[in-house]
Order: structure tokens, then C-alpha cells, then sequence
């Protein structure tokens, strides 16, 4: 149990320093260390825990907390949000006091400008990571590309009841 304690603490650490951009940017790492890796999910379980973290209040990567708790209990809850929150959180710290410090620097700008289509790329990559485990005929593709279009068209309507939606025509097609 004290080498799965050190093992989440050690995986979300590592993700939290390589999350640039935000927690959405390492989310095919993520399970390819916490599925393929370790084992302590299955895909189903990773897709399902990513989905409640979607639609829950707060951070969407409060999932860790539930991947930690399913691997060892509550230290593991405790030791998954620590390493995933507190080096990120300590660097961003960090980076803005330098980031202030060097305002109106030419490499600042080239800096930002370099980063933001990496940044992108790394979204792209979780979003594709997300959709080989959730798609998978063409009945989860068409309502895939359901959601998609009614995030992306309907402005007025709040995101998270498409993804509602989703969820429950899925359940719904599972009975």
C-alpha cells in the first residue's frame, strides 16, 4: 500500500509540472499512466470518472481526487490532489513574479506567442485521448457530434446540459 501511496503522489506530481496550458493538456498522459501503466483504472472507469468531473462544480480535474481515492482510500484522494495541485500551483507562483518582473521584454511576447499553439495541441490530444475511449460505433459517434454542435452553435444555452443530455441518451440506449 506504501508503494501505491508514493506511486499516485509520484504520476500526478509529474502531471502537474508537465500541465502547461492547464489539466486538460495532460489528460492522454494521464491515462496512459493511470490505465495502461499502473492498471488502477480501466478505460470505461477513466471515461467515466473524466465525465463526472465534466459536470461537477469546480476544477474538472478535481478528478484526480477520484482516481487517487479509488486506488488507495482517502490518503490516496489526498496524496493525488497535493501532487497535482500544489508543484503547478507553486510554479505559476513562481512564473508571474518573473512574468511581472520582465514585463515589456521582447522574449515575453515571443514567449506567449510560442506557447499558444501548444497549448492548443495539447487540448486537441486530450480531446482525442477522451473520444477512443468514449466512441466507439456510430451510435456514441452520432451523439458525440451531437454535443459538439450544440456546445459550439447554441450560445445561450449552458454547455453542461448537452453534456447532460449525452449522458442520459446513453443511459437511456443502455437499457
Amino acid at each position: 500500500m506504501q508503494d501505491q501511496n508514493l506511486g499516485v503522489f509520484g504520476v500526478f506530481a509529474l502531471l502537474s509540472v508537465l500541465a502547461v496550458g492547464g489539466g486538460s493538456a495532460v489528460l492522454p498522459e494521464m491515462k496512459t499512466l493511470v490505465v495502461e501503466t499502473h492498471h488502477w483504472l480501466n478505460d470505461d472507469q477513466f471515461r467515466d470518472i473524466y465525465g463526472l468531473g465534466q459536470m461537477a462544480p469546480g476544477p474538472n480535474m478535481l478528478m484526480v481526487i477520484v482516481i487517487g481515492y479509488h486506488v488507495t482510500g482517502f490518503l490516496g484522494a489526498f496524496l493525488a490532489f497535493f501532487g497535482f495541485f500544489v508543484p503547478a500551483g507553486l510554479i505559476s507562483f513562481i512564473g508571474s513574479r518573473l512574468w511581472d518582473h520582465f514585463e515589456g521584454s521582447p522574449w515575453r511576447r515571443a514567449l506567449q506567442d510560442g506557447m499558444a499553439p501548444l497549448v492548443v495541441g495539447l487540448m486537441i490530444a486530450g480531446v482525442i485521448a477522451i473520444a477512443r475511449t468514449a466512441i466507439n460505433d456510430w451510435a456514441t459517434l452520432a451523439l458525440a457530434v451531437g454535443v459538439f454542435l450544440g456546445v459550439a452553435f447554441a450560445k445561450r444555452v449552458n454547455p453542461s446540459l448537452f453534456i447532460l443530455a449525452g449522458g442520459l441518451i446513453g443511459l437511456a440506449a443502455l437499457r
